[in-house]
């Protein structure tokens, strides 16, 4: 058996899996320009013996050391099904905004929150009025319950058209749902109009609002909408994640917040339970401060190193409030894919109808992302 180095532990396998990974993407022929620079691909960074994963908004530093020192104390219990309390963790998210316990529920990732709400939203009928593109997954569940979605295109600077989402409302419509930050397109809604938006469509629908990406926004103008929850606004449903920031997506930790009655309504409708394991690195991970900071401060710099690149090469990127980001390539998506895995670099998936032009690019460490900027500007520069 061929011994693993500690660099390939620490990464995610051997070479003959990510060959094996590699061998899973669409190939698509390399022009023979393309050919030679592959064949004389500069060592300047070598590549790395494992995957390079720019394909899925991971934090590629988690979890903690605080988290794994949690999960570590309570390995011991994974033998247990999970009936622990899980009010410590409720109390310390609540306090981190401005709520009470009763306004939260933990799900399975955030993931477990947005199939929750497409099911109920399946169950009242009607129509699903949202940005597009945007994160797909309530959408997938509400479709598949039989829910009619309205997909509004962002406007020509991308951003969420908010008087388009107006005029498509229906005398059906039930839910209004908004990813803020967005995804794949890493940009905000200025807050003022955001926080009208809501409150205006809250008077007579439920409202979504998917934060998964709060923690890294630095935009001046952004406003989370727990805020009005917290004053005590209905129909408002806000999702968050421990799965982004605090590199625990594996755990799967997600939450919801909004006015008690909904969260009730919630609660004995999702079906998941969180493991022993998830709770306490979640928790252990939302009472440190210096991870999520440490977290942010490397995304900057990777962030930075691909909007140098893009504007080196006058490509069209979204400055990001995420750990993302959104550049127009100018090529079909799966062929940027296929020649991206050929030097072991994961690239984000197809977002229609951005897909023949657009590339969703995961920010990871900024040594790995200079070694994409080294490949990109070899095979497209």
């Amino acid at each position: 058996m061929t011994s693993l180095t500690r660099r390939q532990v620490l990464f995610g396998g051997t070479a003959m899996a990510a060959a094996t990974m590699i061998s899973g993407i669409p190939k698509t022929p390399l022009t023979p320009r393309m050919q030679i620079m592959r064949n004389s691909l500069a060592a300047d960074i070598p590549r790395p013996d494992y995957m390079v994963r720019l394909s899925s908004n991971e934090n590629p530093y988690g979890p903690s050391r605080v988290a794994l020192k949690a999960v570590h104390e309570n390995m011991h219990l994974a033998n247990r099904y999970q009936f622990r309390d899980i009010g410590p963790l409720m109390q310390t998210v609540a306090d981190l905004n401005g709520v009470t316990p009763d306004h939260v529920v933990v799900g399975t990732g955030s993931g477990e929150i947005l199939s929750t709400v497409g099911m109920l939203t399946g169950m009242r009928g009607g129509s699903v009025v949202c940005a597009d593109p945007t994160f797909q997954s309530l959408l997938r569940y509400a479709d598949m319950a039989g829910v009619e979605i309205i997909r509004v295109p962002v406007d020509e600077g991308l951003n969420a058209d908010l008087d388009g989402m107006r005029a498509a409302l229906r005398d059906d419509t039930s839910l209004v749902y908004l990813v803020n930050p967005n995804n794949p397109i890493p940009n905000v809604i200025e807050g003022r109009s955001m926080r009208e938006f809501v409150l205006e469509m809250a008077e007579d629908h439920l409202v979504f609002v998917d934060e998964a990406y709060h923690e890294y926004v630095d935009d001046p103008s952004y406003e989370s909408m727990i805020g009005l929850i917290a004053e005590g606004h209905n129909n408002i449903i806000v999702s968050r994640t421990a799965s982004k920031i605090y590199g625990l997506a594996g755990l799967r930790v997600g939450f919801g917040y909004a006015h008690p009655d909904l969260i009730r309504e919630m609660r004995w409708r999702k079906t998941g339970q969180n493991t022993i394991l998830g709770i306490a690195a979640a928790h252990a991970s939302y009472l440190d401060d210096e991870f999520p900071k440490f977290s942010i401060r490397k995304n900057q710099e990777s962030k930075a190193i691909v909007a140098k690149m893009c504007d080196e090469l006058g490509l069209r990127y979204v400055k990001s409030n995420t750990n993302f980001t959104f550049i127009q390539t100018g090529m079909d998506n799966e062929t940027l894919q296929s020649q991206m895995g050929e030097y072991g670099i994961l690239t984000g998936r197809n977002f229609p109808p951005f897909n023949n032009e657009w590339s969703r690019i995961s920010m990871s460490k900024p040594e790995e992302m200079e070694y994409f900027v080294q490949v990109y500007k070899q095979l497209y520069g």
